[in-house]
């Protein structure tokens, strides 16, 4: 009689207490655009070579798992690549100009525990989201070779619209924003302390497209 019972329980509830997601994966790429100023005596070739370091591919994924209908927890990761290269006159022990061939890759990533707030879970196609995370920042410069590098505390953040394909599937637009800055370097494994109007800022605005699975 009470398995009898049970069945009829579990048969009055409804069926999106069976079907209700609680993992959430968001990767994206886009746009990512620095926001850091350049110094301010560069001739007009350096200031065109370090443009071409201000913007680059970006690319972005936190998974979250709900603790309820709006809050999840989870991580969240993200790499900024560009690139830029140009010809340069330098000059001889004599004196005599010559010309040098420069090309540097530059590469900053996040990582760290992150906070998910969405309504992901209402009856509705139109998806809202938001997401914090506070980890490490690092940063890889390279040109030819000599290797630029350096880590400290960052914070990355998106706002997201989804729009419902299928309820595992959404697609959409996101801005966000990653930024920390370094303190601390290294040129070729060898440390040192960067001077106060020479910190490296690596803020950064991202503009991209997403996908929200949902499992």
């Amino acid at each position: 009689m009470k398995n009898k019972f049970l069945l009829l329980a579990l048969a009055a509830l409804p069926l999106s207490v069976f079907a209700q997601k609680k993992i959430s994966i968001i990767p994206s790429v886009g746009y990512g655009f620095r926001t850091g100023s350049l110094p301010s005596n560069l001739s007009g070739q350096e200031e065109s070579y370090l443009k071409g370091l201000k913007s680059g591919i970006n690319f972005d994924i936190g998974a979250y798992y709900k603790l309820n209908d709006v809050i999840g927890l989870g991580a969240k990761y993200n790499i900024y690549s560009a690139s830029s290269s140009g010809n340069f006159i330098g000059y001889t022990p004599d004196g005599q100009p010559v010309s040098i061939a420069l090309s540097t890759d530059d590469t900053i990533t996040f990582i760290g525990p992150a906070f998910l707030y969405s309504n992901f879970n209402e009856n509705t196609k139109h998806k809202l989201y938001y997401d914090m995370a506070i980890g490490v920042i690092s940063y890889k410069s390279k040109t030819d070779n000599v290797l630029f590098s350096g880590s400290n505390l960052g914070l990355a953040a998106t706002i997201g619209y989804m729009y419902e394909i299928t309820p595992s599937i959404s697609i959409g637009p996101q801005v966000g924003y990653t930024g920390g800055t370094l303190v601390k370097a290294k040129i070729n494994g060898e440390q040192f302390d960067l001077p106060e109007d020479q910190k490296e800022a690596l803020h950064r605005l991202t503009v991209s497209a997403g996908v929200t699975i949902r499992l």
